[in-house]
């Protein structure tokens, strides 16, 4: 009797020894997502526009280091940085890439085909071969567009109206940028709207090596105004180039607000602070198991328009009251 005692304890301990792993693994918590952030734009200190993402993700209960963590690859103007940045997030396995600009988000498809993407601010996804259609994307490739192809036409009738004057612009573009090119359905469209408002085009490539002497050769060619293309190099080097525009009296049209924060005249642009905000919901449903190939690629349904007034008056230039009663947001 002792000994069958003994034996059904012994089977208890087994059982027990059994049950307790299974149950420590039941109480394992879950791998925590890892979401990668690239930006040529932004900053170590600075997440620029990044900003309204982060904060929407954490409305949506995303807490950082807690339940989610966040890899941030911001290269603060130096864009050599960012295929390395990339290749580290595909290594590390994240489980979406969320990139601000066209370079970002071009250097991510190169280095992954399985990877969501999250594109915040592309001009034409489609035109440049990231997605089938903006219903469909179809690929690892989906977010939001800022449908700049067609936004500089408008971006050169709001410096027409600044300036009424104005008969030649200087165009900066980057050499490195894929979007921006001489003979591109960017430059046509550009070309047609100058031409029909009687503005002779000058554009150049202009990096953060050469911005001053970009804009002193624009200058020697009587250019009377600017437009600053959409670039993460251009982003962070918002201050130099708002100065730079001042040194040479050009009246600039940028296109984010941070620029014109930084001391430009004018911004026009699809909203970015919505566009940055609504990105979170593409990262949100991706983890919850949407396939990017499946999620419709948005387009922007506001618009704003930024006007600097020290510019202006740094300028000597008096903007028209009806442009300023047009502007979302006027900085005195």
């Amino acid at each position: 009797m002792a000994s069958y005692i003994a034996r059904r304890k012994f089977l208890a301990t087994l059982g027990g020894a059994a049950v307790w792993p299974l149950a420590a693994r039941a109480q394992h918590p879950a791998k925590r997502p890892i979401i990668g952030l690239v930006s040529i734009g932004a900053s170590p200190i600075d997440p620029a526009n990044f900003r309204p993402f982060l904060a929407q993700m954490r409305e949506l209960g995303y807490v950082d280091g807690q339940n989610v963590t966040f890899d941030r690859r911001f290269a603060a103007g130096d864009d050599s940085l960012i295929n390395g940045f990339v290749a580290d997030l595909v290594h590390r396995a994240v489980d979406v890439i969320v990139a601000t600009g066209t370079r970002e988000v071009a250097a991510a498809k190169q280095a992954t085909s399985s990877i969501p993407i999250v594109t915040l601010f592309h001009p034409d996804p489609i035109g440049m071969g990231l997605a089938e259609s903006l219903a469909r994307p179809g690929g690892n490739v989906t977010g939001l567009t800022t449908m700049d192809v067609e936004l500089y036409g408008k971006r050169i009738e709001i410096l027409k109206q600044a300036v009424p004057t104005l008969k030649r612009v200087g165009v900066l573009i980057s050499p490195r940028q894929p979007f921006y090119k001489l003979g591109s359905s960017w430059a046509h469209n550009l070309e047609t709207a100058a031409h029909s408002l009687g503005i002779a085009l000058d554009i150049v490539k202009a990096d953060e090596s050469n911005l001053d002497s970009a804009l002193a050769a624009l200058a020697v060619r009587g250019a009377q105004g600017l437009i600053v293309t959409s670039d993460g190099v251009y982003v962070a080097q918002g201050k130099a180039l708002a100065e730079g525009a001042i040194k040479y009296r050009f009246p600039a049209i940028f296109v984010f607000r941070d620029q014109v924060q930084a001391g430009g005249l004018l911004a026009y642009a699809a909203k970015v602070a919505d566009l940055s905000r609504r990105g979170a919901y593409f990262v949100d449903r991706i983890l919850k198991g949407a396939k990017p190939a499946d999620l419709p690629i948005e387009q922007p349904t506001m618009f704003e328009l930024i006007i600097n007034l020290k510019t202006a008056k740094a300028l000597g230039l008096t903007v028209p009251p009806t442009l300023l009663a047009t502007a979302d947001e006027v900085i005195e």
